[in-house]
């Protein structure tokens, strides 16, 4: 049966279009895509994120607990931080990314995504076996909501009161901290998917409606709109964020997605995965992750193959394939992540794109495509 978010009926009144996603009848979009993706680059999006997962992981070990199940250090974060990590599998293979908060010594928030929220919960209870911690899906009770845009912190701001307008705006990239908006307690975080500012709010689901009214009143004077996943998706491919199930999956290392930074090999803990990700970081990987810029207006699509191009300027050897690519709303030209050969990831390197049997002429290019300027 297809979930519905506790902010379903707002997504309605709005003339919302759904789609399915994880399972999940979300917001597409509202009315044009690209005005949504504009405003979040100019002004600022709301955008109802409620089908992603929440899963709280407390207990005397829950730092060393989590070292060992997820490939990052999370022991070394300070309360009030948040750090991206990923849970792998015994071959290195990527089950979910996560965003994980430290809310005190002994109590964390991981955050998976929609569509493998019920695995990385059930992942995490397997592997909390041995260790002094519970393991506890908060997903069905909590609602969480983003603003992103350039006016995200004012738009928070008008909607707290005057004592707290300095914790929102002295909070950090990837930190998080209690605030009080409508008498709801929040859960404010820093953090984001579209390359721009913006904050997300976790909360409880009966509250949801009366948050996400009192965000699009403030924020309509100064230009926010309501954002669905086409929007979201743009966003954070020119941001050259991965997305589970295009960039990352089972079959993907963190060192094919560009992601090896995130692998800690210097905490003790012996984490999931550890062994076989130390092969491949030493031998390397047969494939990576970069980025594909057009030099024309037509763009490469998911499973589109990738070639190498011949002195003469010819197509060749299928070298990979795209896993996300669009037309750029924001830099007018088409944009690609692609997994290709390793030995043509150089920067500048010039291949062709197989767009339904006609080459395309890309240049593989440094991530991300777009960046914001402060």
């Amino acid at each position: 049966m297809t979930k519905h978010t506790a902010l379903h009926a707002e997504h309605e009144k709005l003339g919302a279009s759904f789609t399915d996603f994880g399972g999940w009848d979300m917001p597409l979009r509202y009315d044009r895509e690209l005005a949504e993706h504009h405003a979040v680059r100019e002004a600022a999006g709301l955008f109802d994120l409620s089908h992603m997962g929440e899963v709280w992981v407390t207990g005397d070990d829950a730092a060393t607990y989590l070292n060992t199940a997820l490939v990052g250090n999370l022991a070394i974060m300070k309360v009030g931080k948040a750090k991206y990590s990923l849970l792998c599998n015994e071959a290195g293979g990527i089950i979910d990314d996560l965003i994980i908060y430290r809310v005190s010594e002994t109590r964390f928030l991981v955050v998976p995504n929609a569509g493998n929220a019920e695995v990385v919960a059930d992942v995490l209870a397997e592997r909390a076996a041995g260790f002094a911690v519970e393991v506890r899906d908060a997903s069905s009770e909590t609602s969480l909501i983003a603003v992103q845009g350039p006016a995200s912190e004012a738009i928070v701001s008008a909607v707290t009161d005057e004592s707290q307008h300095q914790a929102v705006r002295d909070l950090a990239y990837y930190a998080w901290t209690s605030i009080e908006i409508g008498g709801v307690d929040i859960m404010l975080a820093r953090t984001g998917y579209t390359g721009e500012d913006g904050f997300e709010l976790f909360l409880p689901n009966e509250r949801a409606a009366k948050i996400w009214q009192l965000l699009l009143d403030a924020g309509s004077s100064h230009g926010l709109i309501p954002c669905g996943l086409a929007a979201r998706d743009s966003l954070r491919l020119e941001a050259g964020m991965p997305l589970y199930g295009n960039e990352l999956g089972l079959d993907t290392t963190p060192f094919e997605a560009g992601l090896g930074g995130v692998v800690s090999f210097k905490k003790s803990e012996d984490f999931i995965g550890r062994a076989a990700l130390e092969v491949v970081k030493a031998e390397g990987s047969a494939q990576v992750l970069v980025g594909l810029s057009g030099a024309g207006r037509r763009a490469g699509r998911s499973g589109y193959a990738v070639h190498a191009v011949a002195a003469d300027g010819t197509p060749g050897e299928q070298i990979g394939q795209i896993t996300s690519g669009l037309p750029s709303p924001t830099l007018g030209h088409p944009v690609a992540l692609a997994r290709i050969d390793a030995a043509f990831a150089e920067i500048g390197t010039a291949v062709a794109v197989d767009l339904r049997g006609k080459p395309e002429p890309f240049e593989v290019v440094s991530l991300p495509f777009y960046q914001r300027q402060s």
